[in-house]
This record gives structure tokens, sequence and C-alpha cells, in this order.
């Protein structure tokens, strides 16, 4: 481990070298790509800088103990040693998980799309409040979340709603909300005070750059057609609406939250571009060793992902045996309440493999 943290001390050193020069700074395209290499190295190398100094800290507070007879100084020592080993070691954890194998999508903007599922009228308004929910944690991580389509229920909340998010690392805080988030509670609606379980699905879908997925004009058929629901006169009275089929997938996206027909186009042919990416990505999974599979796990869509009971407010994830009694936090937008387990859990699965087949 150290000597490729070594390598990528050096690395971070040259590329600070070649960003001083002025043929890079006039050539875009290579000071582009050498600042996002730099941002991703200045995750790591402060850590390791910071390890290296403790290490030699503890080193020299060992030797004084070793060498010195003045009980002062080696009673500071003892006590500098007992404060120094424990951050040494939590450092360390975070060195490991800073030198995985890096998912290729996790600086990666994502599609996000949330869908009523079981449970009539009551699943729509939860995944109205789940996408609130979504939405307050994406502003305070300082993301922009835009509206690339919307269903809206017929009771109020939502049959399905799409939207893009947009910021730092987007989806390598998201990627493990895929699957079905179940809801139980009593519904405004009952009057016997029973408690009903509704689904609501969630996708996570990185966002398809132009040179990941290439989309033959001739396998699209697009219609257009009146927008229907809220949207104002405009929205509602002209052919603004798109429907793009993709004919080889039979993949359908309708888009008719904008006014005009040429955006909401370009945001159809945008989600079709990452559900294609995301079919691919799963054909590749499924080509993989079923048994690595086993091993690593992938924390993608499965049944029941978690589970949001409003009697008991608590909410459970039941990928990782985790229960939190915060349920007004996390729907008020303190997603990182659940999200942080479970990134901490699969990352910690996958020190374990990782070590294993090193």
């Amino acid at each position: 481990m150290f000597s490729k943290l070594d390598d990528v001390e050096s690395r971070f050193e040259e590329i600070n070298l070649q960003l001083q020069d002025p043929a890079v700074t006039r050539d875009q395209k290579r000071y582009r790509v050498l600042m996002k290499e730099l941002a991703d190295l200045e995750k790591v190398v402060p850590l390791y800088r910071s390890y290296k100094k403790l290490k030699a800290d503890i080193e020299g507070n060992k030797s004084i103990l070793a060498q010195e007879s003045d009980d002062v100084l080696r009673e500071m020592a003892k006590e500098e040693l007992a404060s120094f080993e424990p951050q040494l070691l939590v450092i360390e954890e975070r060195l490991k998980v800073a030198l995985l194998p890096k998912n290729p999508n996790d600086d990666k903007n994502i599609i996000l799309e949330i869908r009523a599922g079981a449970g009539g009228d009551e699943a729509g308004l939860f995944a109205e409040e789940l996408f609130r929910a979504y939405s307050h944690y994406a502003s305070k991580q300082g993301w922009r979340v835009e509206f690339m389509s919307t269903s809206e229920g017929n009771a109020g909340g939502y049959k399905e709603v799409i939207v893009s998010i947009t910021g730092d690392r987007v989806y390598s805080r998201l990627k493990y909300e895929s699957g079905v988030h179940r809801v139980q509670r009593v519904p405004k609606t009952e009057t016997q005070g029973r408690v009903h379980t509704s689904t609501v699905t969630v996708a996570v879908l990185p966002e398809a750059d132009e040179v990941d997925v290439q989309i033959d004009p001739d396998d699209l058929r697009i219609d257009v057609f009146r927008s229907s629901g809220k949207g104002g006169q405009s929205v509602n009275t002209t052919d603004s609406a798109v429907r793009v089929t993709h004919i080889p997938s039979g993949v359908v996206i309708s888009c008719q939250d904008e006014k005009s027909q040429i955006k909401n186009k370009s945001k159809a042919l945008k989600v079709l571009a990452s559900r294609l990416l995301a079919m691919e990505e799963e054909r590749a999974r499924k080509s993989a060793s079923e048994a690595r599979l086993a091993q690593i796990g992938t924390g993608d869509r499965s049944e029941r992902i978690r589970t949001y009971n409003f009697p008991q407010s608590r909410i459970t994830d039941h990928r990782i045996g985790a229960t939190i009694h915060q349920l007004d936090a996390v729907m008020g937008g303190g997603m990182e309440n659940i999200i942080d387990p479970v990134i901490a859990y699969f990352q910690a699965e996958a020190l374990k493999n990782h070590g294993a087949s090193s």
C-alpha cells in the first residue's frame, strides 16, 4: 500500500509542476484533464502526509521512551502515544478506502427516477415526499436539481418523477439508493387508523457522456403531442411534449415539462442515453462471474432495500441490517443519517474483498 501511496504523491508533485508550464495552461483540454486528476489526488495526498507525520511523531515518542531517563519527558511521550496511535489507525483505514479501485461513474452527475409502486395513491404521495427529501439533501450538498419529466398522481404526489442532479461526485453519494423503498404508515384517507404498506422504486442512473453511448438517429422514433396536466397556458396548448422511442431496446422516454419542444427533446435524449448506459452496465455485470458478484455485491437495485416506518419513527436499511430512529430528520433532507452508514458498509465490504484478492 505504501509504495502505491509514494507513487500517488510523486504524481501529485509532477502534475503541480506541469500546471506551472504556460504551454499546458494554453492547452485547455490537457489543462482540464490534469486539474481533474489533481482534484482526485488531493483527496489522498494530504491524508498520506498526515499519516507520515503522525508515524514520525510516534517513532519519536517511542525513541524517547527507549532512551530518555527524564520521568517528565517519558510521561509526555506516553500521553502522546496514547493519543497518536488510535489516530494513526483511523487515517490508515481512510487511506485504504481512498486506494480502493474507483468506480468510473463516481464523479458523474445522475438521472434520478422515482416511481410509485404498490399502494395506489399513498405510494404516489410517498414518492413525492421521498423526492422532496432527496431534493433537500441535494441542496445541502450544493448540487443542482432539474426536472426532466413528471407524471402526477390522481390524489396528488407523483406516479413518476425524473430529475437530473448535477454537482460534485453525485453518483458516488447516491449510487446505493436504487431499489424498492417501502413505507408503513396510516394514510390520510384511512378512517380506522390502520397502518398500510406501500412501495416506491428509485433508480439512480449515472449521466451518460457522449463517449459512453452512441445512439444512431435511425434507431429513434420521435413523436410530438400536446402536454397534459399542470403547466400553464402555452405548455398545454402547443405540441411541445416529446416522446422518444429507442426501437432496438424498446425504451420509451416522454418529456413535457418545458414549453419548448426542442428542450423537451434534448431532455428526453439525455434520459434515454443514461437508461441505455445503465442497461449496458447491467449486461456487463451479469456476464461477470456469479461467484465474484456474490462475494462483492453491487448495492444496486434489489427488492425492499429500505423501510420507512412512520408510527415508530424509524428507518431500516435491510442490506446492512441497520435501524435508525431519525425518520423526521431524514425526510427533512438529512439523508446522510442513512446514506453514510450504507456507504461505510459497502466500503468495508469492498476492503474485505480487496484484501482477500490482493
